[in-house]
């Protein structure tokens, strides 16, 4: 039995496997070059879900133009133990996305930047965003840890989100930890 995670560096989605981050950069590229005077909105979020014998964790992607589409990718790791240990989980979900989310580096994400910066006067926008898959709710468990968690993803400069706003990580990436 394997004792660390399986990190994986390949990315997935409905159409394509075994993509690497290059790829999934390229297809972004793509995306906000079809429309350079759309809105867009540039989302990462992690969930997790223990299993029988390891815990899974699904990093999403999405990248969106506001009401005109998406492009989205996840990538799995697979942690071979049950992580019970509620603290444990949601901070090792956000280190999840914020290795993803530095992936981007300040020379990727002002190549995205580029594509829009000619139509900013058109109301074209680029917002980053980090999905957290927790919740402020008076009867969530995971609200004690929104203080830390919201400023983590400050910390690396993305906006973040939580429920019940953060669908990158408690919808889409939920679908595939099951």
């Amino acid at each position: 039995m394997r004792k660390f995670p399986v990190f994986n560096d390949k990315f997935q989605n409905l159409t394509e496997k075994n993509m690497s981050f290059e790829d999934v950069f390229q297809h972004i590229i793509r995306f906000m070059q079809s429309d350079p005077t759309g809105n867009y909105r540039l989302m990462f979020g992690t969930d997790s879900q223990v299993h029988k014998d390891d815990t899974r964790f699904i990093t999403g992607i999405v990248i969106q133009r506001e009401r005109k589409g998406v492009w989205a990718c996840i990538r799995k790791v697979i942690v071979p133990r049950k992580m019970t240990n509620l603290h444990e989980r949601i901070s090792f979900e956000t280190t999840l996305t914020e290795e993803v989310v530095s992936l981007f580096t300040e020379e990727k994400k002002n190549r995205l930047i580029d594509i829009i910066l000619p139509n900013i006067y058109r109301g074209a926008s680029l917002i980053i965003e980090g999905h957290i898959d927790i919740g402020a709710g008076r009867k969530n468990k995971t609200r004690k840890f929104v203080k830390e968690m919201v400023s983590r993803m400050e910390s690396i400069g993305v906006e973040p989100k939580i429920k019940p706003e953060s669908f990158v990580a408690s919808c889409y990436a939920n679908r595939y930890t099951k």
